[in-house]
């Protein structure tokens, strides 16, 4: 590392480009898409930088990751900036928060207290966090907009650190039993409410939907005690299940078939081919 680096000239200055070229593109005379941009506008292009990096990381893709670190940045910056414009907060205003914040949060290095490992510092991280935001409540601060895995998931790892949790795996997989069953006998419900009493349709679907959602809340938790991302390993199986789907395509157009044409017997054929051969059991 540089002496500028170690120093933090190099960063300050780098950064404080950045900030001045958000800034001229949102100054008149700049740029006609930036300026019309609000904090609400370019959110959706928040999240999917976010991912993109995400997918970076992931691919291990180091290139990539600086670019979309800055991308991510970027959307920081112009967050603050259009903040700024509207005499809310500066970014200067931000970059002291969140210093303030893990000086606050952190006490066991910037103060007197102690946590000796992972658990204890999380623990002490909460509370600090629950005192400082006067939640009456544990999950109150949950957000509500997290994808709905990633939002399960936080949950269940957060009352986890108040003993709110599984012992064993096998507890865990016991309730995935118990969930399934529960969804079949509405789903049978369901279907006799079809047939004998349309007017109960609604009531029956409602309990389907919630048999189903807590179903996969307990599926998040058992990847949770396995030690698995349950968003990261429901992207794995889409990307398998989207690169199985094209080697079927490949096959049907190597047979001249069109896609649509075949029916579903050979279709499985053909799936379970592509499966095993990916398993190595050919």
């Amino acid at each position: 590392m540089s002496d500028s680096n170690a120093s933090g000239n190099s960063h300050s200055e780098s950064f404080d480009r950045l900030c001045q070229i958000v800034a001229r593109l949102r100054a008149p005379g700049g740029c006609p898409w930036d300026r019309e941009q609000t904090n609400e506008s370019i959110l959706p292009q928040l999240i999917e930088e976010a991912y993109e990096l995400v997918g970076a990381v992931q691919a291990n893709d180091t290139a990539n990751f600086r670019e979309e670190l800055g991308d991510v940045l970027l959307h920081v910056v112009m967050h603050a900036e259009i903040a700024r414009e509207n005499g809310l907060f500066t970014i200067d205003d931000v970059l002291n928060e969140v210093s303030d914040k893990l000086v606050r949060r952190h006490p066991h290095v910037f103060g007197n207290s102690a946590a000796s490992d992972t658990g204890a510092v999380l623990k002490q991280w909460e509370a600090i966090k629950r005192e400082e935001k006067g939640d009456s409540h544990y999950l109150a601060s949950l957000p509500d907009a997290l994808p709905a895995l990633v939002r399960a998931q936080k949950a269940q790892k957060k009352v986890a650190r108040v003993n709110f949790d599984w012992e064993k795996i096998e507890d865990v997989l016991g309730k995935v039993d118990e969930e399934v069953t529960e969804m079949k006998a509405a789903i049978t419900r369901d279907r006799a409410a079809t047939e004998s009493d349309l007017s109960r349709k609604p009531d029956a679907d409602h309990e389907i939907e919630d048999e189903i959602g807590d179903l996969l809340f307990t599926v998040v938790n058992l990847a949770r005690k396995c030690g698995i991302d349950a968003e990261s390993a429901l992207q794995k199986a889409t990307d398998k299940f989207r690169r199985r789907f094209h080697r079927l395509e490949d096959e049907l157009r190597r047979q001249g078939k069109p896609l649509g044409d075949a029916g579903l017997a050979e279709l499985d054929a053909i799936w379970n081919k592509i499966k095993n051969s990916e398993r190595g059991t050919l």
